[in-house]
């Protein structure tokens, strides 16, 4: 999708639809004179109230190319950041369910945004062409078109092509640049939604690996793939566990963004990438099992992460760590009862082989501790099916061992609508992870599931003080009718970015 910012008044400009934003204060004052200078043949008055993501089109009188369709887009009282989003990816979705190509939207009112907001002009640009990108996505790569043909014939478009910021006056230099911002992030959290949305048989750990290759050309930072040999090499137990029922190849995926001058922080971004679920020996049950080609969701948001973190050049290091493999029943897979020992040297009892993602984590954190001893470290992972039954499909779960950590994450959460609620890490929970035989057990029976596993992920951070596990299982992909775009969600990306600019 390309963008525009301009002067020019949006009535006044080449698109397909216009797009006119309202708080309700705004709707009840002041619409019935914008619309009419529009020449908008219709009034939704009592129809429309204007509430965020609330959306009305009507028809204009208009001549060449200026749009003849108007959408007016409510958000609420402007005072959060959130309405905007909501109004913008509402915009999209229209603009693609009308297979338009040229969406403006009139900004001239950018200043009063800001004002009610109390973010600035650049801010509000960025999460307008977010939103858009975001409403706009879908994922259609693996359809043939072979079924509806004729459908295809009466079509002229399925994706937004431009979008044109209009009315900005003397704010153009200030969207232009927040609209460059918001370009970056949208693109990188629909790369991560890609990945995330794409089958077992079509990403495997080495086509996951390849696509942290892809991104590091993009971005300019460097990429490093260990391959089985060299995780053998590393005593990764973890991970060399959970793929010995596989056909194919584990992978660990090293990305290291490096920014220009001065470093303010490292900070060790880890991501789960178990590329397909089953559940190994203890096996999933049939039903929605299709899903669990997204429990490599928080690989894909650290992949699309550090892409958007080189691209809006913060002054961070970020390394991305990606433990990658799916997890299979076979002849070979690991059994109920194994003791496997970690690169870490911590044996582990598995108590249950579908509670993989936190084996080929403990690999991958004892990794970032010993070979970087970053500043903070996060890891993100769609984790446990507890955490959806705690909090539902939008909001994640976050543990931390750092109150300031746990803090920012929390109000990251709140600015980029990627919501975050803390949960306990009280010593009272190890007693659950106890092991017989074993330094510890890989499961803590039915009660606090996402609990015990931060506390077993806690096992492998060597003392670091500031880390939070971030468990994404119910927002990374909502079951059907959680999301207004099904499937994938990126949940994560916009979330750390938002992290990683308040250390910036």
């Amino acid at each position: 999708m390309n963008y525009t910012v301009t002067v020019k008044e949006g009535g006044l400009v080449k698109a397909d639809i216009l797009v006119q934003f309202f708080t309700k204060k705004e709707m009840k004052r002041d619409a019935a004179k914008a619309l009419a200078a529009l020449g908008v043949v219709a009034n939704p008055e009592g129809d429309f109230k204007a509430a965020a993501g609330e959306i009305a089109l009507l028809y204009r009188q208009a001549s060449g190319d200026e749009a003849s369709r108007v959408l007016l887009a409510g958000i609420g009282e402007g005072k959060e950041v959130a309405d905007y989003r909501k109004a913008a990816e509402a915009v999209a979705r229209k603009a693609v369910d009308l297979h338009l190509g040229v969406l403006a939207i009139d900004c001239s009112r950018i200043d009063d945004w800001s004002k009610h907001s109390k973010h600035k002009p650049e801010e509000l640009a960025s999460i307008l062409v977010e939103g858009v990108l975001y409403g706009a996505y879908r994922f259609d790569r693996l359809k043939s078109g072979k079924l509806d043909k004729e459908e295809k014939k009466e079509q002229k478009t399925k994706a937004i092509e431009e979008l044109v910021l209009a009315g900005c006056g003397n704010r153009v230099d200030a969207v232009e640049k927040g609209a460059g911002k918001g370009v970056i992030v949208g693109l990188c959290q629909n790369r991560a939604r890609d990945l995330v949305n794409l089958p077992g048989n079509h990403l495997s750990a080495e086509a996951l690996a390849d696509a942290a290759i892809e991104a590091g050309k993009r971005g300019g930072f460097e990429v490093t793939v260990f391959d089985k040999a060299k995780i053998t090499e590393l005593g990764m137990g973890g991970l060399l566990a959970v793929n010995k029922g596989s056909q194919q190849p584990p992978t660990f995926t090293i990305l290291d963004y490096k920014p220009k001058g001065k470093t303010k922080k490292t900070v060790a971004l880890v991501g789960k990438g178990v590329t397909f679920d089953s559940g190994g020996i203890s096996l999933k049950p049939a039903q929605g099992m299709e899903e669990m080609k997204s429990d490599m969701s928080g690989a894909a948001a650290v992949i699309a992460t550090v892409e958007a973190a080189a691209g809006l050049g913060l002054p961070l290091r970020i390394v991305g760590l990606i433990p990658a493999t799916d997890n299979m029943p076979s002849g070979s897979a690991q059994m109920p009862g194994d003791v496997i020992t970690t690169m870490s040297g911590i044996t582990v009892e598995v108590g249950n082989t579908d509670a993989e993602g936190r084996l080929i984590l403990a690999d991958a954190l004892t990794y970032a501790k010993t070979e970087y001893d970053p500043d903070v470290i996060v890891d993100l992972a769609t984790l446990t099916g507890a955490c959806i039954v705690a909090l539902g499909s939008s909001v994640a779960g976050l543990f931390s061992n750092d109150d300031d950590l746990a803090e920012t994450l929390f109000k990251a959460g709140q600015s980029s609508g990627e919501k975050v609620w803390r949960m306990p890490l009280w010593d009272e929970y190890d007693e659950l992870i106890k092991s017989d035989v074993a330094d510890v057990h890989n499961t803590g029976g039915r009660g606090a599931g996402s609990v015990t596993a931060a506390k077993f992920l806690q096992k492998f951070i060597d003392g670091h003080k500031r880390w939070a596990h971030i468990d994404i299982a119910g927002p990374a992909f909502p079951a059907k009718g959680g999301s207004k775009t099904p499937g994938a969600t990126g949940f994560g990306v916009r979330l750390v970015l938002d992290l990683l600019k308040s250390w910036s």
